[in-house]
């Protein structure tokens, strides 16, 4: 199933933006996990538009847990949670089926269901569908917090705009942890300020902005993840680029290395209070699709939001002739500011599925208390 993703820790999202419901089932979570329930409301709430550059639609996004917990305690058995829909304006979509939106997924879910999909709100192609992908992610995130590891993700650039940097051999979890409080997450308000400016800019104008999560993840010990097919990289893509309107990802240098020589490029092993460390962290943490105990640095690229009101030209399918679209209705100038907790929710859960695995699979002449 395509809505299905991971073996150790599967999670099944379901419903559409426009329906009853949309929700999650999680699979394969330890038994005894004590939840957070305040604290997973908190980071479900950071994806939920209350501001002028966001979406005008307004939905309470509280969970109804219907399996898998008991006194806040995973059972160990599959965790459901449902969140209702309530504010849909589905006349806004009445151009549908019949003028698909450029740069949206239209057009190729009529081909792939012979126009039987619900794309009311965009139907289960919907951004909406991030809210259960969060909430897994946060559940994920507490797991791995017994474990020491800590995830964090701050707006690193929209636009052409200028870059909100971090540390990547050493950074300041806590000022990420902090900027989470900012209408833009951005480490440096000044830049935050400048970015919200770009994105009014963008709505008076009738358009959108697209823009660069980065996300760090420490805490994460050396030894995680397996060549070839289940390295991190391969397998923590999976999960990012499953996220709407993700368009590229890259960890550490990224694309930037294939212009870089060898002795700039790699990073160089040191002792360090007894500890191995690189003293510069162009890899992002990862060599060979496994984990080397540094941060791990990756950046998740977000296209434009393709739901504008300028005019555009589409088709009829009906008349099969050219024609122009201007969508009106409540869209988000700029998906990349609710999008923060989402990318944190996709590296959570490839991490927990990772650590899960490796779990699973260490060498019996260690015991599990080890790990």
């Amino acid at each position: 199933m395509s809505s299905r993703i991971g073996r150790m820790l599967s999670v099944q999202i379901f419903g559409e933006s426009h329906g009853a419901s949309v929700g999650v089932t999680i699979d394969g979570l330890p038994a005894g996990l004590k939840l957070d329930i305040e604290k997973l409301h908190a980071f479900v709430q950071r994806r939920a538009a209350r501001s002028s550059i966001a979406t005008a639609r307004r939905e309470a996004d509280i969970p109804r847990i219907q399996s898998g917990l008991w006194e806040d305690i995973t059972t160990g058995q599959p965790l459901t949670a449902i969140f209702e829909n309530g504010d849909t304006h589905s006349s806004d979509y009445s151009f549908l089926p019949d003028r698909p939106r450029p740069g949206h997924a239209d057009y190729p879910a009529i081909m792939r269901s012979l126009g039987n999909d619900d794309l009311r709100g965009s139907g289960h192609h919907s951004g909406r569908l991030t809210l259960p992908y969060v909430f897994a992610g946060g559940v994920a995130m507490q797991l791995l917090e017994t474990q020491g590891i800590r995830i964090a993700a701050h707006v690193h650039q929209l636009g052409n705009g200028e870059a909100d940097m971090i540390n990547w051999v050493n950074p300041d979890m806590e000022a990420l942890f902090e900027c989470h409080k900012r209408p833009i997450p951005t480490i440096d308000p000044a830049i935050g300020e400048r970015m919200q400016q770009d994105i009014l800019k963008a709505k008076e104008e009738h358009d959108s902005i697209g823009g660069i999560v980065e996300c760090v993840a420490v805490g994460v010990p050396a030894g995680i993840g397996s060549p070839f097919f289940e390295g991190v990289e391969s397998v923590m893509a999976n999960y990012l680029f499953a996220i709407p309107a993700v368009k590229g990802v890259e960890f550490g240098a990224g694309f930037t290395a294939a212009s870089m020589r060898g002795k700039g490029y790699n990073d160089p092993y040191a002792m360090q209070e007894g500890k191995v460390v690189t003293t510069r962290n162009n890899a992002g943490g990862l060599l060979g699709g496994i984990t080397n105990g540094m941060p791990i640095i990756v950046h998740a690229a977000f296209r434009p939001t393709p739901s504008i009101s300028r005019e555009q030209q589409t088709v009829s399918l009906h008349d099969r002739a050219d024609t122009t679209l201007s969508v009106q209705g409540r869209h988000d100038p700029c998906v990349v500011i609710r999008a923060v907790p989402v990318v944190e929710s996709a590296v959570a859960l490839a991490l927990a599925e990772l650590w899960l695995e490796r779990r699973a699979t260490y060498p019996l002449t260690k015991r599990l208390e080890d790990l």
